[in-house]
Formats: C-alpha cells, structure tokens, sequence
C-alpha cells in the first residue's frame, strides 16, 4: 500500500510536455500553462509532479525543474509524435504507465489536475482504480471546435462523450474564461461544478524592456512600424486573415511598415505545411519586404519581440483563453484579437486594444491601422493592458486560486474519512 501525501499533486498533461520546446508542432498554450501552473504551486509549496507521454526516445524520462517540481514522461504509445487525434487508442498504457510510477515512487496522489479531453478520460480512468480528487482544464471545447473547422475528425464523437462525462462526473472544471464557463454550459452539460479562474502570465519577464531598447537589440529601426503574430503555424489561428489584412493595410507600401510572423515549424509536418502555404500568399499578395518570418521566438527573445511591436494580432477563429494576448498586453503592446472565446475577456476593447468580427481581413486591417495611426493612443492602450495584466493575470494569482480551490477539496475528502464516534 503507498503511502498519501496530501501535499503532491500530478498535473497530468498526456499530449501537452510542459518541458518541450513551445512552438513545435501542437505545442502551445496548454503546454505553457502546465509549465506555469506547475512552477507556481511549486513556489507555494506543493510537490508537483507534471505527468505526459514520452514523444522522442531521446527525451530524458524525468525532468527536474525545481527541488520540488519535475516533468515525467510516461509511455503511451511509440516515442514519436502522434497528433491529438490519434492519441486516445495510447490511453491505456498511460494509465498502466502511471499506476507503476506511483507503485515505484511509493507514494499515491491524492489530487490530480488533468489538462484536456485526452487527460481527463485518464482521470477518470484511474478515479476507478484508486480514491483521488479530480480538477480539470478543458484548454479547448471540442462543441465548439467542431463549429469553426470543416474536416471533423473520427475522434469527435469520442471526444464530446468524454467532455460531456467529464464536466458532469469528476470534482471540479477549471474555466478560464467567462465565455469558457457559458460554453460549457450551454453547450456541454448544465451539469457539473465549475469554477472561473483564468490563465496567467509572467508578468515580470514580459514587463521588463522598453520599445525603444527592445528594437535596438533585435536590429530594428526606431521608427519602424511593428505588426507582430505569435503563435503556431495552424489554420485554426488565423495568420491568412493577418496577412491579407496588411495588405489592406494603408501603411503597407511605407518603407518601415513591417509584418512579424514568429513561431517554429517543422518541414512536411502540418505546421510545416501551414507555414509554406502562409509564405505562398505572403508572395501572391506582394508583401515579401514587409514580412519576416521570424521562427521560433524562445524565452530570451520573445519579451524583447512583444516590447518593440505597436501592436499584437490575435486572429484566432478560436480561443478559450489565449495566452499571447496577455503576454502582449503585459509588455506594454495594445492588442487586436478576433472577438471570440476567452479573448473577449482578456482584451477590453478601446481600453487595453481592439477585438473585431474573426476571419474579417477589412476590419483587422482598420483596427490595425487606427493603433498605427495614434502613436500616443498606442501608448495610452499599452498601459492600460499591462496593469490588467498586472492585477489579473499573475501566475502567481493563478496558483494562489488554484491551491484555495485543491485545499478546499482535500480537507472536504479529510472529513469525509475522518472517523465517526458513536453517541
């Protein structure tokens, strides 16, 4: 029998690797927020193991971040990429996988926070096999993913099935978004306990350079004009809608008009794929001197990247929460986002930046141009992002909210099984 610690919590994150390189292909948000989450609750004391499955045989079987945070990689499936997809077959192993390194650690948890469909079906798996409490994060709703994309996936009704017994069956869902919250209610289940605490972001490391300072080390001139786009090369994201709007753009044939595309991808994989298809219209629509493709953007320069742009586009055509927005908005750069999803929550529109209708190249091309336009309005907005962000989206708030929210659970569980003394 091992022993409880009431004090562990595994964060488990089967297709999301909180220790991978952010940018690589479906790594992004979710695996970020992991990452961060984790290293907060470290900070406040827990012991934080974050679970996921080994996709690289070359990738170490343990990860340790801090004396009292670490990655785990599992086996679920062969060591190779495997997109979300096709992932649920694996399941399986993982949860076997999982039950052995607790068996070996000699411990059990009693408190895990499962990210996505995927690792919640394995919550509520090993909820069978051994008592815990369950917390959940959707990252993404497949009811309304299935909505935005023509080419629904054979997983889909497995995945709804799975969403639907997850909000109705396991302790507690984690909204990040108000928007998040109502749909998960009005298009999941009405029933199921939720609670509304949003993502974070570092607040420090993204508020540390200045404009003009960020420019001069990346190369770029002081009056350049700077539209920034980070994120993965999908789709879903938005970067076409992003493109054909600079086109639109009035600025476009100004000598210091430039268009920023930064993040990774990988050659003959769909990122890789996206991206080529990206270039292609950037050549079609003549704007191959304005734009660069700047790759992937790692925690040394992605700050200095946020700082030097006017202003960070969020095309998505979908967004549970969308966590480039308050990176952006805690460097100091106003934001125009597509008005969906958790972005309508983290963006206040003529206050911290512009939401405008997804999808709508003429409108993101005039919301672009009127923050342009007003250097003193960018600046005015810009402020006013980095204190939400300040006040509202510190890591540190997250974790603080999430250990009330775990605390609550596990002196509830301590009661349950506290001895009854007979009358």
């Amino acid at each position: 029998m091992f022993q409880n610690n009431k004090h562990r919590i595994a964060l488990i994150s089967v297709d999301g690797d909180p220790a991978i390189e952010i940018g690589q292909e479906e790594a992004g948000g979710q695996n970020v927020y992991v990452r961060q989450v984790g290293y907060a609750l470290a900070k406040l004391g827990w012991q934080v193991d974050m679970l996921t499955r080994r996709s690289s045989p070359q990738q170490a079987a343990i990860v340790q971040h801090s004396p009292n945070c670490r990655t785990i990689r599992l086996k679920a499936g062969p060591a190779e990429f495997i997109g979300r997809d096709n992932l649920f077959e694996h399941l399986p192993e993982f949860i076997q996988e999982f039950q052995q390194f607790q068996q070996h650690q000699g411990f059990g948890y009693s408190l895990i926070h499962t990210n996505y469909w995927l690792s919640s079906w394995v919550g509520m798996e090993l909820k069978k096999l051994q008592p815990l409490i369950q917390v959940h994060t959707y990252h993404s709703l497949g009811a309304v993913k299935y909505r935005s994309i023509g080419d629904v996936p054979v997983i889909a009704a497995q995945r709804l099935a799975v969403e639907k017994a997850c909000l109705e069956t396991v302790d507690c869902v984690v909204a990040t978004s108000p928007q998040e919250q109502k749909h998960m209610r009005v298009l999941v289940s009405s029933k199921g306990k939720i609670e509304m605490i949003p993502c974070g972001t570092d607040t420090d490391k993204f508020g540390e350079a200045q404009r003009s300072v960020a420019r001069e080390k990346l190369g770029i001139a002081p009056d350049a004009k700077i539209v920034l786009y980070v994120g993965r090369f999908d789709r879903r994201k938005g970067i076409e809608t992003l493109v054909r709007a600079v086109a639109k753009s009035s600025f476009r044939n100004e000598a210091n008009f430039q268009l920023v595309i930064g993040g990774g991808s990988r050659p003959h994989q769909s990122d890789g794929i996206e991206r080529d298809r990206i270039a292609s219209i950037v050549t079609q629509l003549g704007l191959e001197n304005c734009t660069t493709f700047a790759g992937r953007l790692d925690d040394t320069v992605l700050p200095l990247y946020y700082a030097a742009a006017d202003v960070c586009v969020v095309p998505s055509h979908y967004e549970p929460f969308g966590l480039v927005a308050i990176e952006a908005m805690a460097s100091k750069t106003p934001v125009v986002a597509s008005n969906v999803g958790g972005l309508q929550f983290t963006v206040v529109p003529e206050v911290t930046g512009l939401l405008v209708p997804p999808k709508n190249e003429v409108a993101f091309a005039g919301a672009i141009d009127r923050i342009i336009t007003s250097p003193t309005w960018r600046d005015q907005l810009g402020e006013a992002a980095q204190q939400r962000t300040e006040i509202a989206f510190s890591w540190y708030s997250v974790a603080f909210r999430l250990t009330q929210l775990y605390t609550h659970f596990l002196a509830q569980t301590a009661s349950n099984n506290r001895p009854q003394i007979a009358a």
